[in-house]
């Protein structure tokens, strides 16, 4: 058993629940009239999500024995993703703003996948892997969906 590549696997997941959740916190702050209303309510959601989600893989790893690391991913891809909901704001374009949170949606699908892939990273901390991920598959495709409705 490799508890410390599952340790440090799962820390990077931390870091990008993170990210979305300051992204998504981000996106509400910057909608401020009615009319974004339903968005606001589908990224609360997203926020509750991953802080789910964080406080899982934390209980992971306390299982396993090892710390927790907080703060986000400070490079990469997904924290610039999250950067590009903020200037997709300054449009005020609905369209731009879910493109943005779609994006990131990606990098976090990428993470978790490259996570799962991870020889070193043991089944049973996958199995949990497998069901965070597939319940942001389900969050990413109601983004793309509400992001294909305002383009159309």
């Amino acid at each position: 058993m490799n508890h410390d590549a599952c340790i440090e696997a799962m820390n990077d997941l931390i870091k990008i629940n993170n990210d979305r959740i300051e992204g998504y916190k981000k996106a509400i702050d910057e909608l401020q009239d009615d009319e974004h209303f339903d968005l606001k309510t589908v990224f609360s959601g997203m926020v509750t999500e991953s802080q789910q989600y964080k406080a899982e893989l934390q209980n992971k790893i306390h299982e396993y024995g090892g710390s927790t690391e907080e703060g986000t991913t400070t490079s990469g891809k997904l924290y610039r993703a999250w950067m590009d909901v903020r200037s997709a704001f300054a449009v005020n374009d609905r369209a731009s703003v879910l493109s943005a949170c779609e994006a990131g949606e990606d990098a976090a699908q990428r993470a978790y996948r490259s996570a799962i892939e991870d020889e070193e990273v043991m089944e049973e901390t996958k199995v949990l892997l497998r069901q965070q991920k597939q319940s942001l598959r389900t969050s990413h495709d109601k983004i793309k969906a509400l992001r294909d409705t305002a383009k159309a």
